[in-house]
């Protein structure tokens, strides 16, 4: 099933964005645990983490914008060398004891500075993809695979921090976070797919005549691309407001410590949904699968208003997660399909930052809920954001937007399906 990806993209190429998009998933919660335990408060703590994600939903889409300009070699390079050092500082200020003043920003540097190679992952294989000639079976196989790399770092990435806070010490987990980042971030920059990209006509595009380029459509962004940037603010949205569920009910019932194996459970299923994607049958259009995801989020995020056992917990975020990739991978294909090819990279970063911000706004929010009138009222937010993610894709059209062939269509693209 994914043996076109593979020898699509080779193995190196998926081992050093793996491995580049680890820190991203380890920063968040490496830095919460690391002031924690450094400054002895959990309000500094959040404050902190709090500025991290601000960094990263301001400057995401700037850095895709400036990959789409001026090639991603350049920008991913910077970015990560820059992302290694930030966190390396936070590290020492931290472990300095500096004050709440100097920690939030080198947090907010530390987000800021993320190389954002998730995204650009996306849209250079989908480039690539594009560039073979495969038509839009072959597209979506590949947003599956980075998709699946995507869910496999979330779960994987946490638990590392975990592991390594409870052998050594959380400044561990960065450390290795911030060696990641200029190790792999380096290579995946380097990597000679990133000279397959053609600077100035977008990271998206693939290189081109001086002719054919004044052919291309204008990059103005349609508005779906909104609606699609939307939905994925509402996902990171049942991210946040779960989290801050399961934490409360795992307090509630006398297992705190439970509250990430429960979330890494959610994660697997997601996973294991993602990988599974690529299965479906091509005659299942984006639109019918965005609104059957959409569905399925709002049917089976409703139970855990009702869950009150660490069983049913289990059993609800289990079956929960399976909704989650789908959905993702989805807009991502929509997004693939509707963005001007000279913004891809920019699209994509977008949507990653509409799931880091709205995840870290909801977990606010959720949490003080959480405080007051218990886990169900986080659940609820979650079962809230799930019904507007529905609401969107069941009002919402995107629409293709075409490179010039001589079928109107991207070479090696099939008939846009509904």
């Amino acid at each position: 099933m994914y043996r076109d990806t593979l020898r699509l993209l080779g193995p190196v190429l998926p081992a050093v964005s793996f491995l580049g998009r680890l820190p991203t998933a380890m920063c968040q919660l490496g830095s919460l645990l690391l002031v924690a335990e450094t400054s002895g408060s959990l309000a500094t703590a959040g404050l902190v983490g709090g500025a991290l994600a601000a960094g990263q939903t301001v400057a995401g889409p700037l850095i895709g914008r400036l990959a789409d300009r001026h090639g991603q070699r350049p920008v991913v390079l910077a970015a990560a060398l820059a992302n290694a050092a930030a966190v390396t500082a936070l590290v020492l200020a931290a472990l300095g004891h500096a004050a709440t003043g100097l920690l939030m920003p080198l947090g907010a540097l530390a987000g800021a500075t993320v190389p954002q190679i998730g995204p650009l992952a996306r849209s250079r294989s989908v480039t690539l993809a594009r560039r073979a000639g495969a038509d839009d079976r072959t597209v979506a196989t590949v947003l599956s695979f980075e998709g699946t790399l995507d869910e496999v770092s979330f779960v994987l990435g946490p638990a590392l921090v975990g592991l390594a806070a409870t052998v050594a010490h959380p400044a561990a987990a960065l450390l290795t976070a911030a060696a990641l980042l200029a190790g792999c971030g380096t290579a995946f920059a380097l990597h000679p797919s990133a000279a397959t990209l053609a600077p100035g006509a977008g990271s998206g595009a693939t290189r081109t005549s001086a002719a054919e380029r004044t052919r291309l459509p204008a990059s103005a962004l349609p508005a779906s691309t909104y609606a699609l940037r939307g939905a994925m603010v509402l996902q990171g949205a049942m991210f946040g407001a779960s989290q801050a569920g399961i934490t409360a009910l795992t307090e509630r019932l006398g297992v705190p410590d439970q509250a990430g194996l429960v979330y890494a459970a959610m994660g697997v299923t997601s996973a294991a949904a993602g990988f599974a994607m690529a299965a479906a049958p091509a005659r299942i259009g984006l639109h019918t699968r965005w609104r059957a995801a959409t569905a399925a989020l709002v049917v089976l995020a409703v139970p855990l208003v009702l869950v009150d056992t660490l069983g049913w917990l289990y059993a609800a975020v289990v079956v929960l997660g399976v909704a989650y990739a789908p959905h993702l991978i989805t807009v991502f294909g929509l997004t693939e399909r509707t963005a001007p090819p000279a913004r891809l990279a920019e699209c994509m970063a977008f949507l990653t930052s509409g799931v880091v911000g709205g995840q870290a706004v909801a977990l606010a929010l959720s949490g003080r809920l959480a405080e007051t009138h218990g886990a169900p009222a986080a659940f609820g937010v979650a079962a809230g954001a799930a019904v507007g993610c529905a609401v969107l894709s069941w009002t919402v059209r995107a629409r293709r937007t075409e490179e010039p062939a001589p079928d109107g269509l991207r070479p090696g693209a099939a008939a846009p399906s509904a």
